[in-house]
């Protein structure tokens, strides 16, 4: 491996280390300071940060790698999560920086939820608790994946010895780093690394699709399509070959947004409600360009990849090999930084949401009510350590798929948390009594899709995405049980 990757990796990594150590110094006095930055971010902190730790390793590995395999009919995905994310930002960010603030200060949004609903305050905390920090871990361990597929495509041979291998070391490499400066900073190194991480993957996504077009060996775009219809006429039809099931499919990964806590935990930090429009504004231009980069790089890969002779034999490591052979080794070095960016912004975030949940909602809640501050930041740190090592063990199979471990994630979380959030904040009908039925039935209906194996296959026809049963069950659920109960008293109005 040439020495001017090992540079770009090292400066990388001394880089989120060192903004670890200035946020430890800045912010990490109280639970709020650790947990939620003192509710101070900047809109472009703010943007970036809830970008990068939504666009996790899936953005580099995943999605370039479902679309190297079928082309623009995967670009579904993506657009869908954009008018997901954007509907986010618009109906959820405001409402929630002003209620969680407004509802005891929450700093968690088990600790809103209980606050909104006094009522069923404690089984609200655990039951959305427990629910955090099991996808969690799964999700936590797709990042994982990612590094350790990196570290063996990229380095393969290097790390093998004692037993080891370039995979595992990949994830424990990963895993430490990550930790260094979560642990130490919190939030507010989290946000601040987030920042710098969403700032390489956009510029990796800018410059690889590019090279792959107009560099060498590339052809540019009127070649690349081309071979693309010599291969498979379908690659460049966004409609050919997708059925209604697989489009909605598709599409409605958007609507995860509304429950992924480790990105909703962004609108809580902004500094004021007034400044969430400047925050929507570069993070949905962020993330447009990012989208449309990944897009092309699967596609575009695709062709490169056909007429330069290439073995692409595990898809979803398209970017990797292109970043190997393509630039010079600082430039590759940077790349892989760049994937790195994408998996260590979401694992620290996810880590950190995490480990508030189980600070906030169990340990103070049952244990230790009367805890100080510090002692409640040395808790979360302890939490941060103890999530990341199971997400490792879940994560040590190596022919685990990033976009497979992260679908499943992100199903549960936004089929539990996703119509619980909109109508929390939007309906003031809503009881106690219908949140926790609606946070039950749907986590429980994508735990039981996915045991089925619904996704791939629905009562003998085509399968359908977990997210559109829980979705639907949830707000159901949600709907039926509070209209049952609004009469007993359980519900605070939203003022």
């Amino acid at each position: 491996m040439a020495i001017g990757v090992w540079i770009s990796l090292f400066l990388y990594f001394a880089l989120m280390i060192g903004i670890g150590i200035y946020a430890m110094r800045k912010s990490t006095s109280s639970s709020e300071d650790y947990v939620l930055g003192g509710r101070n971010l900047s809109p472009k902190v703010a943007a970036l940060s809830a970008g990068a730790s939504d666009m996790s390793g899936w953005l580099l590995l995943g999605l370039p790698g479902a679309l190297f395999v079928t082309g623009l009919a995967s670009a579904w995905i993506g657009i869908g999560l954009f008018v997901g994310a954007f509907v986010n930002w618009i109906v959820v960010a405001p409402r929630l920086r002003e209620q969680t603030e407004r509802y005891g200060n929450s700093l968690t949004i088990p600790a809103f939820l209980a606050n909104r609903f006094p009522s069923k305050a404690m089984a609200l905390r655990m039951v959305s608790a427990i629910i955090i920090v099991v996808f969690f871990a799964v999700y936590t361990a797709s990042g994982l994946v990612a590094g350790g597929k990196l570290f063996e495509s990229a380095f393969a041979g290097i790390f093998n010895f004692g037993g080891l291998s370039d995979y595992s070391v990949g994830i424990w490499l990963t895993l430490i780093v990550v930790l260094a400066y979560t642990v130490v900073g919190g939030f507010l190194a989290v946000s601040l690394t987030d920042f710098c991480q969403g700032v390489i993957m956009m510029l990796a996504l800018v410059i690889m699709p590019a090279v792959v077009l107009w560099g060498p060996g590339g052809g540019g775009f009127a070649q690349a399509s081309e071979t693309l219809n010599q291969v498979d006429p379908n690659l460049l039809s966004w409609t050919q070959g997708v059925t209604f099931l697989g489009f909605l499919s598709a599409v409605t990964w958007g609507l995860g947004y509304f429950g992924q806590p480790h990105i909703i935990v962004r609108f809580m930090a902004v500094r004021s409600v007034k400044e969430v429009g400047a925050a929507r504004n570069i993070g949905m231009s962020w993330m447009a360009i990012s989208l449309i980069g990944a897009i092309c790089v699967g596609v575009f890969g695709r062709a490169y990849a056909v007429r330069n002779g290439l073995d692409i034999s595990d898809p979803e490591t398209i970017f990797i090999v292109l970043a190997d052979m393509l630039f010079h080794p600082l430039i590759t070095g940077f790349l892989y930084a760049a994937l790195l960016a994408a998996v260590m912004s979401t694992i620290s975030s996810q880590l950190l949401v995490s480990s508030s949940s189980l600070t906030e909602d169990f340990y103070r809640l049952f244990l230790r009510k009367e805890a100080t501050g510090k002692e409640l930041v040395t808790v979360g740190r302890i939490c941060v350590l103890l999530v990341g090592i199971i997400a490792a063990f879940i994560a040590r199979d190596p022919t685990s798929q990033v976009l497979g471990l992260v679908s499943n994630a992100w199903a549960g979380f936004g089929a539990a948390f996703g119509p619980l959030i909109i109508l929390s904040l939007t309906w003031p009908r809503m009881t106690g009594s219908g949140a926790v039925a609606g946070l039950v039935a749907g986590a429980v209906t994508v735990i039981v899709w996915i045991s089925m194996g619904w996704g791939s296959s629905f009562m003998g026809g085509e399968g359908i995405y977990e997210i559109i049963p829980g979705f639907i069950v949830s707000a159901i659920a949600i709907y039926v049980v509070s209209m049952m109960t609004e009469t007993q008293g359980e519900y605070q109005p939203v003022e």
